[in-house]
């Protein structure tokens, strides 16, 4: 390897010295996990914590409810300290092995479950950093066995083996302050984003009367009066406008996403998925409410969703709906965006076919109970809500600039 090639593309100014190669076992002693049976699980006050796959999270430390604890007795290991990092070393899901986290703000005593590894490195930020560029990712594609339904597992020894491009301990300080910064401000955005879903889904929840009641826990100032028990064929009429006319082409099919509404099918999948002839399909006009009869995981009789995009089409799969006087489209999205209320909604409603398809009427879909304010109070809950998702959807883009930066920089700052 030339000098030239033993040396990123991007360095701090003051550093010229090409990087030495050496064997990742001389960088960090890597320590296998606790082997432990279901009868050493203790409760977690009383115990010593398990740490697994689930306590990485995109390359994050993180700490969870349902973490393992485990009698104190039962552990033959060393612990493992706020700066060890993380790896995991076996998983039913191959590409899950081999992601890892630098440990750190440990409540208390701690090890590593049989699945895991810990490196432990006086260059632990460097090193953990190190692991996100392509050197670690062209070791996992050899170093990771498994496949076809057989459980992943890193070759720790192999591990060891690897060859590796380390700096001067000058750089090698600069390089991993460097990257735990940028970690913190991703962890800083991260933990915004979190936080914002939590409130729009405490909202969801606290924002609505729960079943059996008028009212619900949290209103805005000025509205008093209980909410009105409607059928909701009383707030929405099925729309039978077909593209017979052929006006919408294939750009302008439309379909429907839990997370994202209703999307443009060529701009969000990269393709149309339409057949031949698109004159059977259903205009969705720009206001109007779109009911889709598949099942998602945790929506088995599918979603509602109003059309705040441009007007297109859809198949014959979807239901559409015309707001009547008294009913914001909006509203009946935001009314049906928590999977327990749509969920309770429809399944009395609906049957399955053999193919799980929905058995249900556009007109029979309309036949449930929903709870309903005046037009008033419907559009200040809209509006609270639609301030809420453009302030989730800034932090979300934040972050993944942020981890496109990040990425970027890996792969031209390490060798």
């Amino acid at each position: 390897m030339t000098g030239k090639q033993n040396a990123p593309e991007i360095r701090f100014e003051g550093f010229a010295d090409p990087w030495e190669q050496r064997k990742f076992s001389d960088v960090a002693v890597i320590r296998r996990g606790l082997t432990y049976s279901p009868t050493n699980i203790v409760d977690g006050a009383d115990g010593v914590r398990v740490l697994r796959s689930a306590n990485i999270n995109e390359d994050h430390f993180v700490l969870n409810d349902d973490d393992v604890f485990v009698d104190e007795g039962a552990v033959n290991i060393d612990l493992v300290h706020d700066g060890d990092i993380l790896i995991t070393a076996a998983n039913g899901s191959p590409r899950l092995v081999g992601k890892r986290a630098r440990i750190s703000d440990l409540p208390g005593k701690t090890v590593h479950g049989g699945f895991m590894l810990v490196a432990s490195s006086p260059y632990s930020d460097f090193l953990c950093a190190s692991m996100g560029s392509s050197w670690y990712r062209r070791f996992l594609a050899t170093g990771v066995a498994g496949g076809n339904g057989a459980i992943g597992n890193l070759d720790s020894k192999a591990l060891g083996e690897t060859t590796i491009a380390v700096p001067n301990d000058a750089e090698i300080d600069k390089l991993g302050n460097f990257f735990t910064r940028l970690d913190s401000l991703i962890t800083l955005h991260q933990r915004k984003y979190d936080k914002l879903c939590t409130v729009k889904k405490s909202m969801l929840d606290k924002m609505f009367p729960k079943p059996g009641e008028t009212e619900p826990e949290i209103r805005f100032e000025g509205f008093t009066d209980p909410w009105e028990q409607r059928k909701l064929n009383e707030c929405l009429t099925v729309s039978s406008e077909k593209n017979s006319n052929g006006a919408f082409k294939r750009n302008d099919v439309l379909s429907v996403s839990k997370d994202f509404g209703v999307i443009n099918q060529i701009a969000f999948q990269g393709r149309s998925f339409a057949g031949a002839d698109l004159s059977n399909y259903g205009v969705l006009n720009h206001g109007e409410i779109v009911y889709t009869k598949s099942p998602l995981k945790d929506n088995p009789f599918g979603i509602i969703k109003s059309n705040k995009s441009r007007s297109g089409i859809v198949s014959t799969l979807y239901a559409i709906y015309r707001p009547l006087d008294g009913t914001l489209a909006n509203f009946i999205d935001c009314y049906f965006s928590q999977d327990a209320r749509v969920n309770n909604y429809l399944h009395p409603l609906i049957s399955k076919g053999a193919k799980n398809d929905m058995k249900v009427s556009a007109e029979n879909a309309l036949k449930g109970t929903i709870s309903i304010p005046s037009v008033a109070e419907q559009k200040m809950i809209c509006e609270l809500l639609a301030q809420l998702d453009s302030l989730i959807t800034l932090h979300q883009r934040k972050l993944e600039l942020l981890r496109n930066i990040k990425k970027s920089l890996l792969d031209r700052m390490f060798v």
